[in-house]
């Protein structure tokens, strides 16, 4: 009977005491502030473009503690939560008199503490200066302090501290720490259950932490639900329904998606507390689990990687950097997406988008897949055996060596290696080497994000995207000539857009390549469609060597998978552009029917007459035909040397009939760059790339 009387004493002392604090609260606001600076540190987070976590980082404490507004919750559960912690929040000033003197009574009329007294404004007091002892002391000042926080905080402010410092047991702190911690979902939409549970547990976090104590929690839970049932925040039998639902019995791990994108962004900015990324949680998502069941089928040590682009916008909407982040044995602390490494045949499509342009090739023009001597260089087929005579359809498709190195010894592998620059992508080469036809078969060094970089051009009707680098800065349109003409990227693209799934995937509508490095290192895919790019890589992050890895077999089915667990709808590749048409065999020009170029660059015909050479427009020329006017004027052609008849191209389309003249006229559709192609009878080609103003 004495403590209860002490007690209430204390409590009524407390309370006069507040009410004269009251009185004089300016002068000891001043002079005494609460530490508001304190609920400044949340946990780090990464998100998506749309605002979705991707990953979170405890606070420098160890805590779980994600900023929370009160629209990051179901409208529900704050009613809830004012029903059962704090009925009158709206309308007092941080001390409910009610409240107060309701629990001195029960304590005085029960000898024990039946209801408290806490305001939701006390209780953040209390989160933001904690006390180690209960004691008078620490009530009046936790009064004090919810007075003051009345003064400078809106209600809603004071409910967003609340939310977002409140216990849950462990280290976890908020509303959406603990949501995502126990039902794996942001707080936006609670059942009934889930939300009575969130309101229930920060009254003893550990006591009733369902993982260790889910007795309690229910006991809890049930006791939410009654309060919210009395006051009408439940429809009928919504209470009964929620009292029968399982309760989470274990803690699920916070979002960790995007490990290395995630830590570059904290090593960008280590003191932001909000990073935003371009790329999309679901194809992030989809992406990951497919990296993880890949990972499974793989040997020990081998990891992968993939990079995924909206080339529409140049954004990563999706990247896997390792098979798993945490796992050593693989190394996947390392990001391979950019690691450079030899590309394979990867870079074949753009050699054959050369030979497009420059009209030395179409689709069906047979070409040799023999055994070849390039000056020292004799590259081999990836099965060591040949074709003889193909088609450049075939060859592309089958990714024939000899074909490909006949045609890079024809286009020059500077020249390649110059349109390359044009899509800010920057191979690098052995030191103090030239380019040479090796490029061609992977002698050069890329990442993966330059090669998705290169082709998110071929998806792009051949314009240049800049790729970003993930986190939220828009990449920018790269100025300057196409990487290729349109044209030819429609062949290109039409060619690979044929090539047969990988055993055990259905057909997508995606044109994609394939291509495996010398010695087994590396095996690459990268697949595009009409919006999206993406690309694999696997093989160990040392560069050893993995017996049997090859781009076909290994990563290609990977890819197929990734583009199927990524959710987006396959977009059709861009239609043929004009001038771009599929001939047979027996349709082409003479010219055009056989690709006959020897090794050194000369024609295998016959032929004492010079090459034809192209002496107006030069090679760079800006001819103003009119075009800004509406009105374009012919551009007059000519050229020396050549054996008659002679076929003229402009961007790859026949201009006319085969003409014995060694002048010609071209009109041009609109200004801009444009290539023009001549080829003799004896199969010798020039071209100049011209721009029309």
């Amino acid at each position: 009977m004495k403590r209860r009387w002490k007690f209430s004493i204390g409590l009524a002392i407390s309370l006069v005491a507040a009410a004269g604090l009251i009185v004089g609260l300016d002068a000891a606001d001043r002079a005494f502030p609460p530490p508001l600076e304190k609920t400044h540190v949340f946990s780090a987070e990464v998100l998506d473009a749309d605002g979705e976590l991707l990953r979170a980082f405890a606070t420098p404490e160890g805590r779980w503690r994600l900023k929370t507004t009160t629209e990051d919750v179901d409208p529900r559960f704050l009613k809830m939560l004012i029903a059962y912690e704090d009925q009158r929040f709206r309308s007092h000033s941080g001390i409910d008199p009610l409240a107060l003197g309701r629990a001195a009574l029960q304590l005085v009329t029960n000898g024990r503490v039946v209801s408290g007294a806490s305001t939701l404004s006390m209780q953040v007091a209390r989160l933001i200066e904690p006390r180690e002892t209960r004691s008078v002391s620490a009530k009046l000042l936790q009064l004090v302090r919810a007075l003051q926080i009345e003064r400078r905080l809106s209600k809603e402010q004071i409910l967003e501290l609340y939310l977002t410092h409140a216990p849950y047991g462990g280290n976890l702190e908020g509303a959406r720490a603990a949501s995502l911690a126990y039902f794996g979902k942001e707080p936006r939409r609670l059942s009934v259950a889930e939300a009575t549970l969130l309101v229930a547990l920060p009254q003893s976090p550990e006591g009733r932490r369902p993982d260790r104590h889910l007795n309690a929690a229910k006991v809890a839970r049930e006791r939410v639900l009654m309060r919210s049932a009395v006051v009408d925040l439940l429809g009928d039998g919504e209470a009964e329904r929620a009292a029968g639902d399982a309760i989470p019995t274990r803690r699920l791990q916070l979002p960790a998606y995007a490990a290395h994108l995630a830590e570059a962004a904290i090593r960008r900015q280590p003191k932001a507390q909000e990073y935003r990324t371009t790329l999309k949680r679901s194809i992030q998502q989809g992406l990951e689990q497919v990296a993880r069941e890949a990972a499974t089928k793989l040997a020990p040590k081998i990891s992968l990687a993939m990079v995924m682009a909206d080339v529409t916008t140049g954004a990563i909407v999706g990247e896997v950097g390792s098979a798993d982040y945490f796992d050593a044995s693989r190394s996947g602390w390392i990001d391979m997406t950019r690691v450079y490494r030899s590309p394979g045949s990867t870079l074949k499509p753009f050699i054959y988008g050369l030979a497009f342009e420059q009209g030395l090739v179409s689709q069906e023009t047979i070409i040799e897949d023999r055994p070849a001597d390039f000056f020292g260089y004799r590259p081999k087929n990836f099965d060591m055996s040949y074709q003889g005579d193909v088609s450049v359809r075939q060859a592309l498709q089958l990714s024939l060596n000899v074909p490909a190195v006949r045609l890079l010894d024809a286009v020059g592998p500077s020249r390649l290696m110059i349109r390359f620059r044009r899509a800010e992508v920057r191979p690098v080469l052995p030191p103090n080497e030239a380019p040479g036809l090796a490029i061609g078969l992977g002698g050069v060094g890329i990442t993966l994000k330059d090669l998705v970089q290169a082709y998110a051009a071929l998806a792009n009707r051949g314009i240049p995207v800049r790729v970003g680098n993930g986190i939220k800065d828009q990449p920018s349109a790269i100025e300057g000539e196409p990487l290729l003409e349109p044209q030819a990227v429609w062949n290109v693209a039409d060619i690979l857009s044929d090539v047969l799934p990988p055993q055990g995937s259905r057909r997508l509508g995606i044109a994609y390549k394939t291509g495996t490095s010398y010695g087994y290192r590396d095996a690459w895919s990268v697949g595009f469609d009409g919006r999206y790019v993406l690309g694999v890589w696997v093989g160990r992050p040392d560069n050893g060597a993995v017996p049997g890895i090859a781009g076909y077999q290994t990563a290609a089915p990977i890819l197929f998978e990734a583009f199927s667990k990524s959710g987006v709808p396959i977009t059709p590749l861009p239609p043929a552009p004009a001038g771009a048409i599929r001939l047979a065999q027996s349709d082409l020009p003479i010219s055009q029917r056989r690709f006959s170029m020897t090794a050194n660059g000369l024609i295998s015909a016959s032929t004492r007459e010079p090459a034809p050479q192209i002496v107006y427009p030069p090679e760079g020329a800006r001819v103003d035909l009119g075009a800004q006017t509406g009105e374009i004027s012919p551009l007059v052609l000519k050229l020396q040397g050549g054996r008659a008849p002679f076929r003229w191209l402009a961007n790859g389309r026949p201009l006319s009939d085969i003409s014995r003249r060694r002048t010609n006229e071209w009109t041009p559709d609109g200004a801009g760059y444009s290539t023009l192609t001549v080829i003799d009878a004896a199969g010798r080609a020039a071209s100049v790339r011209v721009f029309v103003e």
